[in-house]
């Protein structure tokens, strides 16, 4: 269904298989081949609760789609096309909606880019990391650099006209030089948009249980290696947007904008989130357990709660510290009834120290202070908390 009216909404469906699984991943996936039984129930779950769903948004319109795991790539073209087309028949869809999938570059074909063009899909996001082969072996990614290159190749033959492409960097044995060199070699793909995160090492992957001997770089060489990639990608025409994305003028991710400027969403399989009609839940991240809870109509939620305005608040603030649009003095005041002042008394300062800069009523952190944005978002909140509310106006 399309429309043009109604109130923006984004749809995020999670896809949790995967060839394998890498040596750093703790998101919700599960690795290994699965047989058509275990693929037919999970696309009959994802029918069944996005039918079951759309009857609760007759009032907005969807202008975000996107396909998240996991491997939506591994999933394959025809299961993905019949998720978009079951979304689109209970949705009502704007006129230029952006539809992503994100594709490791193993698993994606000619054929089936093609066929998910024709399907509505216009954004890809492929999961390079590294253009070092040994590196991604060690990472245990599924593909080597050159399948990466190829991949970029056949979405541009299909018609993809908006790529993105992720990259890690603070990986084991790498160097700044190695670093920057990564960088201008990818950029020779000529992507819209890139995404360049530190590697995180997390509980229970098989990276922290060698995580002593990695020789991973320290946290002084990954900030420089941050800043590189600030640098370096500005100078190549992108703009930083937010803290690990870069895009071309016109290319920033509009649906991931929406969780960094409050927008509304809704969120299909098992440890997806949503943020819809005032309030927030996950779905519980087991696979089976969501197929059983959609097939017998019981609950599949792990959480659900309505959030408090003070509580809205300090999302305001740490979410909009993470792009470069920033906190604005008069929508947040008018928006929470509370004052601006005390946050500002702080990014005064750290504004001094070259971590924050003003723009009209609009302050926002500048690549250094996206370095220790989690010191400055806690010290902002800290300030949120012990604020008093402004009176209302009659």
């Amino acid at each position: 269904m399309r429309s043009n009216s109604g109130k923006p909404l984004g749809i995020y469906v999670h896809i949790p298989f995967c060839k394998s699984k890498c040596e750093y991943c703790d998101f919700y996936s599960l690795g290994g081949s699965r047989d058509r039984r275990t693929t037919d129930q999970y696309l009959q779950a994802l029918a069944d609760h996005i039918r079951e769903t759309g009857r609760l948004a007759p009032d907005y319109t969807v202008d975000t789609v996107y396909f998240g795991g996991g491997t939506p790539s591994f999933f394959g073209a025809e299961n993905l096309e019949k998720i978009l087309d079951e979304l689109q028949k209970r949705f009502h869809f704007g006129a230029d909606p952006e539809i992503t999938l994100e594709a490791n570059p193993d698993s994606v074909t000619p054929q089936g880019l093609k066929r998910l063009v024709r399907a509505g899909f216009n954004r890809i996001s492929i999961g390079v990391q590294s253009d070092q082969d040994d590196m991604l072996k060690r990472l245990g990614r599924p593909h080597t650099y050159e399948q990466a290159r190829m991949a970029v190749v056949r979405a541009r033959e299909a018609g993809f006209a908006n790529l993105s492409l992720d990259l890690m960097f603070g990986l084991p044995n790498q160097t700044l030089t190695g670093w920057r060199d990564t960088l201008e070699n990818v950029l020779r793909l000529k992507p819209e948009h890139m995404s360049c995160y530190a590697l995180k090492v997390e509980p229970n992957t098989p990276l922290w249980e060698y995580r002593d001997c990695a020789n991973l770089p320290n946290d002084d060489v990954q900030a420089d290696m941050y800043l590189a990639a600030s640098e370096i990608l500005q100078d190549h025409g992108y703009e930083h947007y937010e803290i690990s994305n870069f895009a071309k003028p016109g290319f920033r991710s509009r649906h991931n904008l929406k969780y960094w400027t409050g927008g509304e969403y809704l969120g299909f399989g098992p440890c997806a989130a949503s943020d819809f009609a005032g309030k927030r839940f996950t779905i519980e991240p087991d696979l089976r357990a969501y197929v059983e809870g959609i097939a017998h109509h019981g609950s599949v939620l792990s959480e659900c709660e309505t959030i408090p305005p003070r509580e809205r608040a300090g999302e305001y603030v740490m979410l909009r510290s993470r792009i470069v649009s920033g906190l604005d003095a008069q929508e947040y005041e008018r928006s929470y009834l509370l004052p601006f002042a005390p946050l500002q008394q702080l990014l005064e300062r750290f504004a001094a120290h070259g971590l924050a800069a003003q723009s009209g009523s609009r302050w926002y952190l500048t690549p250094r202070g996206w370095l220790v944005s989690n010191r400055i978002i806690l010290a902002l909140q800290d300030a949120q908390e012990k604020s008093t509310p402004l009176a209302k106006k009659r």
